[in-house]
């Protein structure tokens, strides 16, 4: 384990007192993004990035159990880190798919926005998308737990960025009349990246459900369409 505790001391190198200050009281830890009881340690993106790059290849993925189980934030992204770097590393299917199986069994330690949108579209996106295999990303929209639903929605970003967009206007249209506001930013941010790839498959989409969508979906939706579009739709296409 002592390849752990030197990825943890790596990190508290690195780490900012002040912005651990910071997050707890900006995002109201438990309450939005973030999980409940989530610490902070203060460690920029790009530093786990560097830290993530040193370590993945020396790690195994039991000893990434221990630092994705933790209760500080920076320790679980950059394990994420890490198990994006490895699939990207590997071109060996048996050592894709024990990635995957470690991802789908550690889903209970991805429970806020960075942990799902930093991982989940590299790993389980372009997994499924390779293989033709979207049976993974449905079972995850069709759990109770709002991040593994999140999951899915957002594995389908690899699918937007081959110009395929089917399976993520099904996973938003199934989620449109979810309670939670942070689905509604899942799906608009979605279909506004679905828009930046084809602006006629948005505007098709938009036509046929702009209002169904709760606002905070169609606001994140058309936020990359042009201005008089824009006021178009949120007037209710006057």
């Amino acid at each position: 384990m002592k390849l752990v505790d030197d990825i943890k001391q790596a990190l508290e190198i690195l780490s900012i007192p002040e912005k651990a200050e910071f997050f707890p009281k900006f995002f109201k830890t438990g309450k939005g993004e973030y999980g409940e009881g989530d610490l902070f340690i203060g460690v920029s993106v790009p530093d786990q990035r560097s830290v993530a790059k040193e370590f993945y290849n020396k790690i195994s993925l039991d000893e990434l159990s221990t630092l994705l189980s933790s209760k500080i934030h920076e320790h679980r992204l950059t394990a994420l880190l890490i198990l994006v770097y490895k699939f990207e590393k590997t071109k060996d299917k048996i050592q894709q798919k024990e990635i995957i199986d470690f991802y789908l069994n550690h889903t209970k330690h991805i429970n806020n926005w960075d942990l799902v949108d930093t991982s989940c579209y590299k790993i389980l996106g372009r997994y499924c998308f390779e293989d033709q295999d979207s049976k993974i990303l449905e079972k995850l929209s069709n759990s109770k737990n709002m991040w593994e639903m999140r999951m899915a929605i957002v594995g389908t970003m690899h699918h937007i960025k081959k110009g395929q967009f089917e399976l993520t206007k099904t996973f938003v249209l199934k989620n449109l009349k979810h309670s939670h506001d942070l689905m509604h930013k899942a799906n608009g941010w979605l279909l506004r990246e679905m828009g930046k790839m084809n602006e006629t498959e948005l505007l098709d989409f938009l036509n046929l459900h702009y209002k169904e969508m709760p606002r905070t979906c169609l606001r994140y939706a058309i936020e990359k369409l042009d201005g008089e579009l824009r006021q178009d739709y949120l007037k209710g296409r006057i």
